[in-house]
């Protein structure tokens, strides 16, 4: 044993070749010397001189075939530390000498390498990144082996440090070792269920950046994540183990982790990732409650984001977030919650111009399916009569309720209430929307139309001639005439022929009309309207109309109050006009 370390070659091989012989002839009877003729030939392996190989190849064939007649007497136990040892060896041939003697011990009936695999399986990993392809096919091979054994039986894998180990090396740079270790993740969530549900944040750092792959390369990897992901999400709605899943799941963990990932650029995992939230959020509402706070801030920048599916989904969760810490409260319409998440909304949009252009519609609309519209839209307007006092913001935001609330499919129900204003609840909703309404004059317009308040309307057309007529209002006067022409006027279309009230309705609408034709220029909006109105019965205004008669009187609200409202903000907005035209000019000169 100590010549096969000698300087002399040629020593070495006779070593080798005399430990040969005796080998052969004792057999079994070597066994208790094993590791330090294991440890010895570890040496000779990576000989320089090719015949010392060559022997030694010989002495460990020998060898490997007396420890697997002798497995019984074999001692691994003791063995283990030899091997862990030497397992983390660079050289090439080391390596495969390790990667043969844990590939045969595994092979052996008697012998249980699983009970160890924690002791092996990461210098396993690390020798996945040899560059000699014979190594790698060793090892894959070998590490293969272990999951075909834990496949048929798991009792004897330490779940809890093997699953450690896997999620450090799925996030290897090096694509061989991540496949492995995310199929050996699948694998075990596969085997061991719920158990790996504390190991959640883990496998969430291993597999969510594997969603957004998208080359051909790393197609496997993607859909292994996928598959990982999906058998998370199911064990987590798991309804007969949710006791259990609530007791194991580090939800603060996971939070940390989802939020990390939700602030990167890939669209798919930011998509994944927020499926998650929402899925945690719908399954531990309580639990989920204290986290909500600090998603706020994360989940509204993602309403920026470039992807569709991304603003839908965030907005999924902000609607369930806001729907789970409601529950106690649903009696009363003052939500803070919503009140709170519909202001940063605000805010946002206020700092963040693009935002306010190419998402606000579509994240209004789906916001009204998701929660309730009347609320959303009641909230967004107590929000904008009391708090905001950018009056260009507000009347821009104002202008953008408003159209989506006459157009939007999913604004029906509120559109068919508003039009029923002789209800108290109408009434009130209609009263609230007005007092921000009013900041933009045509929407204020619209607005009454839509709850035919004819009457009120037609007042209002004849103040217009103290408020300043811009392109802009000459613009939305120019739409007001095209969704006059829409399905959804269709009803005030009808009033216009209609005797119902003794003809007080139609009278107060044609009344309103006119005016709004007087204010247009001739343009096709002008032709528009003119044409429709030639429609009209020319007896109408002939008689004098009562205003009791109206559906605008029987609502029982005080137009009077509102249409001082009105006046109070046009001039306020009228004198801020005044105060930029005034800077636009002494600026340019002062620079």
């Amino acid at each position: 044993m100590t010549c096969l370390s000698d300087p002399d070659l040629r020593v070495r091989y006779f070593a080798c070749e005399s430990l040969y012989n005796v080998v052969k002839v004792a057999r079994s009877a070597i066994i208790p010397f094993f590791p330090e003729l294991f440890a010895a030939l570890s040496r000779l392996v990576t000989d320089s001189d090719q015949m010392v190989k060559d022997g030694s190849e010989l002495l460990d064939r020998l060898l490997k075939d007396i420890v697997t007649e002798s497995s019984q007497t074999f001692n691994l136990q003791a063995f283990i530390p030899l091997l862990r040892e030497h397992i983390y060896v660079k050289d090439a041939f080391a390596r495969q000498y390790v990667i043969s003697w844990i590939s045969i011990l595994n092979a052996v009936p008697d012998i249980n390498m699983v009970n160890y695999l924690t002791e092996i399986l990461d210098g396993l990993f690390v020798m996945l990144e040899d560059n000699t392809p014979e190594i790698q096919r060793m090892c894959e091979t070998t590490i293969s082996q272990f999951l075909k054994s834990i496949r048929s039986d798991s009792s004897s894998v330490r779940m809890e440090d093997t699953i450690n180990t896997l999620i450090t090396h799925a996030q290897s740079p090096n694509e061989l070792i991540k496949s492995i270790a995310i199929t050996w993740i699948r694998e075990f969530v596969q085997i061991f269920g719920p158990n790996v549900l504390p190991y959640a944040s883990g496998i969430f750092t291993a597999i969510l950046p594997c969603l957004e792959y998208n080359v051909e390369s790393k197609r496997s990897i993607k859909e292994c994540a996928v598959s990982v992901n999906n058998s998370m999400m199911t064990l987590v709605s798991s309804k007969e183990q949710k006791t259990q899943t609530v007791a194991k799941i580090d939800l603060r963990s996971i939070m940390d982790v989802l939020s990390q990932y939700l602030t990167q650029n890939s669209m798919h995992t930011k998509i994944a990732v927020l499926k998650w939230i929402h899925h945690l959020f719908t399954n531990f509402p309580s639990e989920m409650s204290v986290h909500a706070s600090n998603l706020n801030n994360n989940l509204l920048s993602t309403l920026a984001d470039n992807s569709d599916e991304v603003v839908l989904q965030s907005l999924s969760v902000l609607a369930e977030i806001v729907n789970s810490q409601d529950n106690k409260e649903l009696t009363d319409f003052n939500k803070s919650h919503y009140r709170k998440f519909l202001l940063s909304l605000l805010n946002l949009f206020s700092e963040e111009n693009m935002m306010l252009e190419n998402r606000a519609s579509l994240i209004i609309r789906k916001l009204c399916v998701l929660l309730n519209a009347e609320y959303i839209y009641r909230t967004f307007a107590e929000i904008i009569s009391e708090m905001v006092n950018n009056l260009k913001f507000a009347s821009t935001v104002v202008r953008l309720l408003n159209i989506i609330l006459l157009t939007s499919t999913e604004l029906f129900e509120l559109r068919t209430s508003l039009r029923n204003i002789s209800n108290e609840k109408s009434a009130d909703l209609f009263q609230c929307l007005y007092k921000s309404w009013a900041h933009c004059p045509v929407s204020t317009l619209s607005l009454c139309l839509l709850a035919q308040s004819y009457q009120h309307v037609s007042h209002l057309v004849t103040l217009f001639a103290d408020v300043e007529i811009t392109l802009e209002l000459l613009t939305e006067l120019d739409k007001l005439v095209q969704l006059i022409e829409s399905p959804i006027f269709a009803p005030l279309r009808l009033t216009l022929v209609s005797k119902a009230n003794n003809c007080a309705d139609a009278q107060y609408l044609a009344h309103a009309l006119f005016g709004i034709l007087m204010l247009l220029p001739q343009t096709e909006a002008f032709d528009t309207l003119r044409n429709r109105l030639q429609c009209v019965p020319n007896y109408w205004g002939h008689d004098p109309v009562d205003e009791r008669n109206s559906l605008e009187y029987k609502s029982g609200i005080d137009f009077d109050a509102l249409e001082q409202h009105f006046m109070k903000l046009q001039k306020a907005h009228r004198e801020q006009r005044i105060v930029h035209r005034k800077r636009s000019v002494i600026t340019p000169e002062s620079n």
